[in-house]
């Protein structure tokens, strides 16, 4: 083929307006509204919005910021709940052209501050319930943002700190704002904050490419059907959480909203609500199965849980399941716009016994459609380890559901990118037949006279024993081991007299002895507001001890 015919395809073949939009979740909600104007999008107690309601309320949201000042490159911050305002902000602040910046509820002022200041953030939208700390935020911090309050009739706090109140704020803005995608799909739509555990947290950057990807990828993993009803479990401040709001929107299906997460709200929600999907962190399975017998309901059908976060005990899975809730397992991070990795289930799991498939179901899994490579690495050499479920490596991604960077941190970029892969920091193996399975954090694994302890593998036998209802390792100092594990544990209400002893007797059966806790804590486990465990508190406790 001479040259010529070769590039036949490059002549008169050019990219125009009528073969090629941005990619953009913000058209999800705006095909929603065209193809289904009066279906059901958000409940909220009593109020009830359609999908034309909630797309013409982020129109006048857009159109109200627009009027104020903000568009492209300017941050709008939201400290709130999971409530209709949140959701609408997830639309809304991006069709102004600004960048939503969802802030974690449970954070202290001085924590909010810095974001706000990092962030540069030019509005705040304020739950009512959070205007104490953010008033004590916004007096620490360098910016002076406009600040709207929003007054659920919910929230158990009323005091206003803004100027306006959120329905006044949208109620000036244009109906029929016109509803356009950025010119460029790599544009900056979010900002996450990382946990912070050490240090100050990074801002993690989504643009509208990843966004809209990877929340078509959650209905496909999850192997969602149009219209589901979507209970807010998950914080809508985790990761945009987790681009379901987008889903659900590309779906037309239903979003639930819950501001108090607690077992009996969920048992209600599904039952009178008819819910068919949520999310939560194993905390929030943990506290769904041993819910009081008052607070249950009895489910109008299978109800799909999707997990992430800590691998979820394989006893833990296994009651879910058995009380009417199938799971789905996924895995990611922040800078990977939430889950990006599943545990598809393989045909031939069905045989199994139930041991052998809880076990199955703790790997964390293969890669979503729409993430180009997940490998587990060396570090050093940037070469794959051995597929064997034994060799430790480093968890890698590569695609376009991997962050644009962290802001204003161009070292933590460059480090977090380098040799074209997203570094997670979490320890994992990898099967034969290409499932990971995460076995810690770097910083998490207890090295205990020159041998590898996973903190994860003593967890899932602390996780089996009947009396225990939460468990925690971590590395305690010790002067001969350098390290031993200790054991952060709350036992179950029903447990009778159980001892430290008689704990590390019982994992010495099921471990090698080098690897049973050496230590055993009983205390109520401090969580982030996604119920993650708070290991760096526990580390800290343990140094604290000494050495035995």
């Amino acid at each position: 083929m001479n040259d010529a015919a070769r590039n036949a395809y490059e002549q008169d073949l050019d990219q125009v307006p009528a073969n090629y939009v941005p990619l953009s979740p913000l058209s999800m909600i705006a095909r929603a509204a065209a193809v289904y104007p009066q279906r059901l999008a958000v409940v909220h107690g009593e109020r009830r919005f359609s999908w034309m309601e909630t797309f013409t309320r982020c129109r006048r949201l857009a159109s109200a910021l627009s009027k104020r000042g903000i568009g492209k490159g300017d941050t709008v911050a939201v400290i709130a709940t999971n409530i209709p305002a949140f959701y609408e902000g997830l639309f809304g602040i991006p069709a102004a052209g600004a960048v939503i910046n969802p802030i974690n509820i449970r954070l202290d002022a001085e924590a909010i501050a810095f974001i706000l200041d990092h962030g540069e953030a030019k509005v705040v939208l304020v739950d009512t319930e959070f205007a104490h700390v953010t008033r004590d935020a916004l007096a620490m911090a360098k910016v002076k943002p406009l600040v709207i309050d929003i007054a659920d009739v919910d929230a158990p706090c009323h005091d206003r700190i803004g100027v306006m109140e959120y329905e006044d704020f949208i109620a000036a803005g244009d109906a029929d704002y016109p509803w356009v995608l950025p010119d460029n799909e790599w544009q900056s739509m979010a900002l996450c904050y990382t946990s912070g555990t050490t240090g100050n947290p990074k801002g993690v950057v989504y643009h509208h490419r990843g966004a809209y990807l990877n929340a078509i990828s959650c209905a496909m993993a999850w192997n969602m059907t149009h219209h589901p009803v979507y209970l807010w479990t998950l914080p809508m401040f985790h990761c945009c959480g987790w681009t379901f709001p987008w889903t659900i929107a590309a779906l037309a299906g239903t979003n639930i909203c819950l501001r108090r997460i607690a077992a009996k709200p969920i048992y209600d929600a599904i039952a009178d609500h008819k819910v068919t999907h949520f999310c939560g962190a194993p905390i929030v399975l943990n506290f769904i199965i041993h819910a009081r017998p008052e607070d249950k309901r009895p489910l109008p059908h299978t109800v799909e849980v999707m997990t992430a976060g800590a691998a979820p005990p394989a006893a833990i899975l296994r009651s879910m399941e058995a009380n009417g809730f199938h799971i789905t397992h996924t895995y990611g991070l922040t800078e990977v716009y939430g889950p990006a990795v599943f545990n598809a289930p393989q045909d031939d799991w069905a045989a199994l016994d139930e041991e052998a498939y809880a076990e199955k179901l703790i790997r964390q899994g293969v890669r979503y459609h729409v993430l180009e490579d997940l490998e587990v690495m060396d570090p050093e050499t940037m070469q794959p380890v051995p597929r064997d479920g034994e060799t430790l490596g480093e968890v890698m991604f590569k695609g376009n559901v991997v962050m644009r960077g962290y802001l204003k941190n161009k070292k933590a970029t460059d480090e977090a990118l380098a040799g074209g892969w997203f570094h997670s920091g979490d320890l994992a193996v990898m099967y034969p037949d290409g499932y990971i399975q995460i076995k810690d954090r770097s910083k998490d694994i207890i090295i205990s006279g020159g041998e590898n302890i996973s903190s994860i593998e003593v967890e899932e036998v602390l996780y089996k024993h009947p009396d225990i209802l939460e468990a925690a390792v971590v590395a305690r100092p010790d002067d001969k081991w350098g390290e031993t594990p200790c054991a952060f544990v709350t036992l179950k209400p029903t447990a009778g007299e159980v001892s430290a002893q008689q704990i590390i007797a019982y994992c010495r059966e099921k471990l090698a002895h080098f690897k049973a806790p050496k230590t055993i804590v009983f205390c109520d486990l401090p969580k982030t507001a996604t119920g993650k465990i708070q290991k760096f508190k526990l580390r800290k406790d343990a140094e604290a001890m000494g050495s035995p």
